[in-house]
């Protein structure tokens, strides 16, 4: 290569350069755009892409506007009105801030901007003539308008990276319902090549998430609403059986901004472990609230990424915190206060979060028909014994009988559930017959149940099991005649001496040679026969990395479920009655019994207009 003087290069260039970073396809400009507008206060915002976004991106919305005398400041690179100061930009609440969006757009494309600010005569209009910017009066609505047209007409080579007309399209919808979901007071209108494509009105915040993401209504969601400190936690969570084959159902917000942060995804998809089947991604539309500076936003120039302060205290509460919202079972929901079922037998969707004991959605007409998050120590009271001793005591069904008369009843009676108190019917049930040494079947006044006894009783033992482990003090550990060495990566040293006391409670015996090598003394009885040295390195990344050995305890889990899946009841076992309905009072009293430990359902319900619908009846 010819060598060449080093030199400034021109400004146009600059910032194409910068575009490359911040304006990589249509959404992009999409995303930076609607930003601004909302920064601005709008209340309601127009999109109109033709041709996918190349040819053309107009937005319009109805904010406060840019005065006349500083449009030419807002086209220029690294100029805003939103930070002064370093300490400004360390505590940003803004969409924006960094000032290079427009000219960046502006450099790559055939670019106009219009305003009409309030208290000023008419609007101004700015846009490139010759390569200056030219400011004129122009026509225009209250607000701002920004029209892009022949994006990457001057970058060519940028359009050979684009995908189809469609594709982009669909990618700059997709910005679009991210903004929406985070901003449901503002209207949404959004035109396809001239086309009304999507329009979503102002509307409460559940409403919003519903019009956007249909599966996840009709009670296939939990509200969550935690706080601590000064963090909050709020929006919604999928069921484990509503989760999807890809992931394209996961929206997280912090203060507001969308982003895509890999602790953040660490700690949900962690939550859902001991629930989902398979390879299934979880659904969920969570916000995190926290200080702003608490969280650094100025980490990557799309803003999609972000820095926790004390990243290891943000993961581990989220985490817990879904957790402890999966963990009630629809089980637990008493027959009357379910009351405002709908005919699928699903509680009724939100209209709204709301802020309660409990969480709780809360229905449209202000009842709460909800599921309460209890305290795991309410869910299992009933066992106290160490683990050894309960498995060695263990009976398949050892919950008391309890007296049990079916009686054929007119569908008349079923149809009236304003005669049954929360003391006098049981949610899941009570047991008539075993179906093919496999189900249960089991009445309700509304309508029946089918549980596949197996998982049911697999995820019963499985917590038990777990809460019995929970409950020791220490776990036992084994003695190595010879220490193991295991080699590890240098950075992870000082973990090994911060975390002795979790060590020791975890069964462990460690010593730090040197800063490359430990020595094992002790490990844990359940895990003596695993590959230690490859677990402990994965779990002293997890410290590192999180705060949390989530690798010991996916470890230990496992190793409970397997226990829990060779000691539950087997098919074609037959059952009593009254084992049958202590199985279904033990799953009413459990956490997660709405699955088994593998993330397979446990339990059905059909209503009786359900099954109406099966034969005709009434129609």
């Amino acid at each position: 290569m010819k060598h060449r003087p080093i030199s400034l290069l021109p400004d146009v260039l600059i910032s194409q350069i910068a575009a490359g970073e911040v304006v990589d396809r249509p959404a992009s400009v999409v995303k930076e755009l609607l930003e601004n507008a909302l920064d601005a206060g709008a209340s309601e915002i127009t999109i109109r892409i033709d041709g996918g976004g190349i040819q053309r991106i107009c937005i319009q919305d109805n904010g406060k506007g840019i005065p006349k005398d500083e449009l030419e400041l807002a086209v220029m690179r690294h100029a805003t009105s939103k930070i002064q100061s370093l300490n400004e930009l360390e505590s940003v609440m803004s969409l924006g801030f960094r000032g290079e969006a427009l000219a960046s757009i502006a450099s790559v494309s055939q670019f106009g901007l219009s305003s009409f600010p309030a208290g000023q005569e008419s609007a101004y209009c700015i846009s490139n003539h010759s390569g200056s910017w030219l400011v004129e009066p122009s026509p225009a609505s209250p607000g701002t308008t920004v029209d892009v047209q022949s994006l990457y007409f001057s970058t060519p080579a940028r359009r050979k990276f684009l995908k189809t007309e469609q594709t982009e399209f669909f990618h700059c919808l997709d910005v679009v319902k991210r903004m929406a979901l985070a901003n449901p007071s503002v209207t949404w209108l959004v035109y396809r090549d001239g086309k009304l494509q999507s329009r979503f009105q102002e509307s409460s915040w559940s409403a919003r998430v519903f019009s956007i993401l249909e599966p996840m209504a009709n009670g296939a969601s939990k509200p969550i609403e935690v706080r601590a400190a000064d963090m909050q936690l709020h929006g919604a969570v999928g069921l484990p059986d509503a989760a999807r084959g890809k992931g394209d159902m996961q929206f997280f917000y912090v203060n507001g901004r969308f982003v895509k942060d890999k602790l953040i995804n660490h700690a949900v998809r962690s939550a859902y472990e001991d629930v989902l089947h398979g390879d299934k991604f979880p659904s969920f539309v969570l916000f995190l609230n926290l200080p702003a500076n608490e969280v650094d936003v100025n980490v990557h120039p799309a803003k999609t990424e972000v820095r926790f302060r004390n990243a290891r205290a943000v993961h581990q509460w989220v985490r817990q915190s879904i957790q402890a919202c999966l963990a009630p079972s629809r089980a637990v929901v008493q027959l009357s206060e379910a009351s405002g079922a709908n005919d699928a037998g699903e509680l009724p969707a939100p209209s709204a979060p709301t802020v309660a004991s409990g969480n709780v959605w809360r229905s449209a007409n202000g009842g709460a028909s909800a599921v309460q998050v209890q305290p795991k120590s309410a869910a299992l009271p009933f066992l106290r014994e160490e683990l050894a001793d309960y498995i060695q005591a263990y009976r398949p069904l050892d919950a008391a009988p309890r007296p049990t008369q079916i009686i054929a009843q007119p569908k008349a009676v079923y149809a009236e559930p304003a005669k049954h108190t929360a003391e006098d019917v049981d949610y899941l049930g009570q047991a008539i017959a075993q179906v093919h040494g496999i189900y249960i079947l089991a009445l309700r006044p509304d309508g029946m149940v089918v549980v596949d006894m197996h998982a049911a009783h697999e995820r019963v033992l499985y917590e038990q099991f777990k809460h019995a482990l929970d409950n020791q003090q220490t776990i036992s550990s084994q003695e190595l005649l010879v220490p193991l060495l295991v080699q590890i990566d240098p950075r992870l040293a000082s973990e090994v001496d911060n975390g002795q006391h979790l060590w020791e409670k975890l069964g462990f015996r460690l010593s730090l040679i040197s800063t490359q090598e430990i020595a094992v003394r002790a490990v844990p009885t359940m895990l003596a026969d695993q590959d230690l040295s490859a677990l402990l390195q994965q779990w002293l990344e997890d410290l590192h990395q999180y705060g949390v050995a989530h690798v010991l305890e996916r470890q230990r889990n496992e190793w409970l479920a397997g226990l829990a899946c060779h000691t539950a009841v087997r098919a074609n076992r037959k059952l009593t009655v009254p084992e049958m309905n202590a199985l279904l009072r033990s799953m009413e009293r459990t956490e997660r019994s709405d699955q088994c430990n593998h993330g397979r359902p446990t339990w059905r319900h059909f209503s009786l207009s359900e099954m109406d619908k099966w034969f005709l009846r009434g129609q």
